[in-house]
């Protein structure tokens, strides 16, 4: 069972990285109008300390996932259960990817954030192309070898293995319910080793967070701030539907499962990487009462198809460009490219800029040029800060709400033992 954190130990939590979010913007700050000489030594000392905590949270969440996953679908143990859990889910994830497509459509059309924007391109941004192949996608699905997919954290991949694994144990007799114990307690040993990996969070927010600003500046955010308070208002809408939608299903205790969650996004804000908030995410869910088999299953399965901030992005940005380029884009052709953009959003990465890299796939079979990318480079840090917090809070809920369905859903810290 994750480890359930005391109410002191969260404020203390979220007081830190409260801190260090302040002490990071405070510190960029000076550095880059006081200190100009010392913006390298800055950008290295972020590169550190960011750089240390995602390297141990990423070592963690392959073998998290794997074990969080198997031992989720174990428990279910019917074949039955786990396809009626998984089809009711996949259902959600896609109808709240759609209404996050919509919402930023409408938002972008009806801000318009592009007109009047100007900024000089680099170049060369060939570094993000990645066009987005549908049968090279549907191949990528399977891995040719699990260690390879571990070893390079491909959580989609990671997703289908453990999935196939997990139905395949109840066939296996003993064994399987030998290695079924195996993988509770793995997932037991790796929350442990998060627990302790969690203390650096503070110092990451910090470095992160001042690295970009002593880099950037305020100017920078002045100059981007009208863009960035557009988006900001869209995602705060997002949130607000997203909400409502949930207390549809989940009544009053919405107001604490918000509370439960509140961290995690906070977290997740700072940081810019999903990947980052994971483990604290299975640990608040099963505060709420959203048993760990549930949480186990739901959760990696939404790292790959529930990105509501980041495919909010996708339209939001996608018209900002054009707008940006006086482009005109027919109400058709607008929708015509959210059916495409459902499509090459799922199995976004949880790590900073894979919308970038999604967006740049889908902008060329419109008539969009790619160099309007660069437009959005520089605040892009930014707007993955939000684009994350939404990410989590989106599968906080879709977990939840599984947990609802499947009437698993307690009053408390579950008894339910990883």
């Amino acid at each position: 069972m994750a480890a359930v954190a005391s109410p002191t130990n969260t404020k203390r939590r979220t007081y830190a990285i409260l801190i260090a979010l302040v002490l990071g913007i405070l510190c960029g700050l000076a550095v880059h109008d006081l200190f100009p000489a010392y913006i390298s030594a800055a950008h290295q000392v972020a590169a550190l300390l960011t750089g240390l905590f995602l390297r141990l949270i990423r070592m963690i969440i392959a073998p998290l996932v794997f074990a969080t996953l198997v031992s989720g679908i174990g428990k279910l143990g019917d074949d039955t259960l786990v396809v009626r859990v998984g089809g009711r889910v996949l259902l959600w994830f896609i109808s709240m990817s759609f209404i996050s497509l919509l919402i930023g459509l409408f938002a972008a059309n009806i801000l318009q954030p592009g007109y009047g924007f100007s900024a000089p391109l680099p170049s060369d941004i060939s570094s993000l192309k990645h066009p987005f192949e549908p049968v090279e996608f549907l191949l990528h699905v399977v891995p040719t070898s699990v260690m390879d997919a571990m070893a390079r954290n491909d959580i989609l991949q990671i997703v289908v293995f453990s999935v196939l694994f997990g139905v395949a144990l109840p066939a296996a007799g003993k064994a399987g319910e030998t290695m079924l114990k195996w993988t509770e307690e793995l997932a037991h040993i790796m929350l442990r080793m998060t627990d302790m990996v969690m203390v650096l969070a503070p110092l990451a927010v910090f470095g992160s967070i001042m690295g970009t600003v002593a880099q950037s500046g305020a100017g920078m955010l002045l100059h981007f701030g009208r863009f960035l308070a557009e988006f900001y208002g869209t995602i705060f809408v997002q949130w607000g539907v997203l909400t409502l939608i949930a207390f549809l299903v989940l009544g009053r205790s919405i107001k604490r499962l918000v509370g439960e969650l509140v961290q995690p996004v906070l977290l997740g804000f700072a940081t810019a990487s999903s990947e980052s908030v994971y483990p604290l995410l299975l640990e608040k869910l099963e505060n709420f009462g959203v048993p760990t088999r549930i949480s186990g299953f739901v959760l990696p399965l939404g790292y790959s198809f529930n990105m509501d901030g980041s495919i909010l992005f996708q339209s939001f940005g996608a018209i900002f460009i054009a707008q940006a380029y006086g482009i005109h884009m027919p109400w058709s052709q607008q929708f015509l490219m959210l059916l495409v953009m459902m499509l090459s959003s799922k199995g976004i990465a949880g790590v900073p800029r894979a919308s970038l890299v999604t967006l740049v796939a889908v902008l060329p079979q419109f008539g969009l040029p790619e160099a309007g990318i660069a437009l959005i480079l520089g605040i892009d840090h930014f707007l993955d800060m939000m684009r994350t917090a939404t990410n989590v809070l989106g599968n906080g809920y879709a977990a939840a709400i599984s947990a609802k369905w499947e009437g698993a859903l307690s009053d408390g810290p579950t008894e339910d033992t990883l």
